[in-house]
């Protein structure tokens, strides 16, 4: 049976990719040949995709012995069984690999962390309970495909998009970049999106089945525990939205998304920083961002509520900003009462510890190992500029519960990654919130946000 899904799996991810998609990429993703006129994989593509179906297959049959075991301890091997299976992820081209990759969360073919996360690191933000502050970066789930997968994996919160109002297919392809020895990739996806109207169905979709779970279900949490999550249940949901590349106004395209999935969010974000979609990061101005911001919280703030209140809302970054940007974005995020930033996106720049790699050159934003120093630099740079009066989430380069902590003690109340988890598999989640805990007790905090901003003091 495990064999027959991760082969159905396989074919439904290759049919997908070949009806859309007419010419596949060869093995190395990053090729500049033209592409041939009839559908070809390579040799060591074959490889790698038939040896992913069969660990995932492996891994799957593994199910049979969690009646036999403690279930906290079956899924910490299913969780040690990804640091094998994740490698071969590695022999595949890059996008397809991240497809195969959503395919399998989305139909909950992953592990599902059963290990309560430790209180050090559970906080509140915006009235809404984290079990911990390790997020998933937009970018992975970008048409809301696989949240319930992703939050059971042990993500405090998961951030799908960015979603545009009008599908789109993104920028051609190839257009996602390795760079393996750095830690690194460089894409230029273009907000590649089903569209907002195909993510609010699924979305609704998701929230309606949660709903009846929760009023069916005989097991209720008692009033005396503490219940983290919010709409996507055990786990926070974000919502990133962008716009579309052809569109000429750029508010009428957030204010769509607000009015369709804020129904849907824990929080907003508007996406105004990605380098793959031209004139976007123009929206950083003062000016713009301001105007920008004013007409978002405007078609939140109509629309009708209940006790909760309407989702914050939150703007996303670029890193290649100069003092003087960082000055007229903090100016505007206190002056509208922000209710958070993220920092940062990718970087189109190249730092030195890429620069002599032949991917370089490749356009598209920089993420992953390269980024952290320059990301935590410019969320140092905020947070003493809003004075740490607006939460914002660190993102940038992650791939370590000291970086986590790094980022925390640099003013984020929150964090995020998604290049290491790319690399490192879901095992990375719970190893990240374990070194976390050890970093906070080390110095001797007792909650995360006692650690905030400890290097801004």
């Amino acid at each position: 049976m495990a064999a027959w899904s991760s082969r159905k799996l396989l074919k439904e991810v290759l049919l997908r990719r070949v009806s859309s998609n007419p010419p596949l990429p060869r093995f190395r993703c990053f090729s500049t040949s033209a592409p041939e006129s009839a559908p070809k994989i390579s040799h060591h593509s074959k490889k790698g995709r038939l040896l992913t179906g069969a660990t995932i297959g492996i891994v799957i049959a593994g199910g049979a012995y969690v009646s036999t075991v403690d279930e906290a301890t079956f899924c910490g091997w299913l969780f040690s069984a990804t640091k094998l299976v994740n490698p071969f992820f590695a022999l595949l081209d890059a996008e397809f690999a991240h497809t195969l990759a959503v395919s399998a969360a989305a139909r909950g073919w992953v592990p599902r962390e059963k290990r309560v996360d430790p209180p050090i690191i559970g906080l509140e933000v915006w009235g809404r309970k984290f079990s911990n502050p390790v997020g998933l970066a937009a970018g992975f789930d970008k048409n809301a495909e696989a949240v319930d997968g992703l939050l059971g994996m042990g993500f405090g919160f998961v951030e799908v998009g960015s979603v545009t109002p009008v599908p789109q297919d993104g920028n051609p392809k190839p257009r996602i970049f390795r760079l393996r020895q750095e830690g690194a990739i460089i894409n230029r996806c273009g907000f590649n999106s089903q569209g907002i109207v195909a993510v609010a169905k699924r979305l609704g979709a998701q929230h309606g089945k949660r709903k009846l779970d929760e009023t069916s279900s005989s097991s209720r949490t008692s009033n005396n525990d503490v219940k983290h999550g919010g709409k996507a249940g055990p786990g926070i949901l974000g919502v990133n939205l962008g716009k579309n590349k052809t569109s000429e106004d750029a508010a009428a395209d957030y204010v769509q998304g607000v009015h369709t999935l804020s129904q849907y969010a824990d929080y907003l974000v508007i996406n105004v920083s990605s380098p793959n979609t031209p004139g976007l990061r123009m929206l950083q101005g003062r000016k713009q961002l301001k105007d920008l911001v004013k007409k978002i919280q405007a078609a939140r703030d109509e629309m009708q509520w209940g006790d909760e209140g309407p989702p914050p809302l939150l703007v996303k970054i670029a890193p290649d900003l100069s003092k003087d940007d960082l000055e007229d974005i903090a100016a505007v995020a206190v002056a509208l009462n922000l209710d958070g930033l993220i920092i940062s996106n990718t970087t189109i720049s190249r730092p030195d510890t890429v620069s002599s790699n032949p991917l370089a050159s490749e356009a598209g934003g920089l993420s992953g190992k390269p980024l952290f120093d320059l990301s935590t630099n410019i969320l140092k740079q905020m947070y003493m500029l809003t004075r740490g009066k607006i939460p914002l989430i660190g993102c940038g380069g992650i791939s370590s519960g000291e970086d986590a902590y790094k980022k925390i003690r640099s003013g984020a109340t929150l964090v995020q990654l998604y290049t290491a988890f790319a690399y490192g598999g879901p095992a990375l989640i719970p190893q990240i919130k374990a070194e976390l805990a050890e970093c906070l007790e080390r110095d001797g905090f007792k909650s995360i946000l006692e650690a905030v901003g400890a290097d801004c003091r």
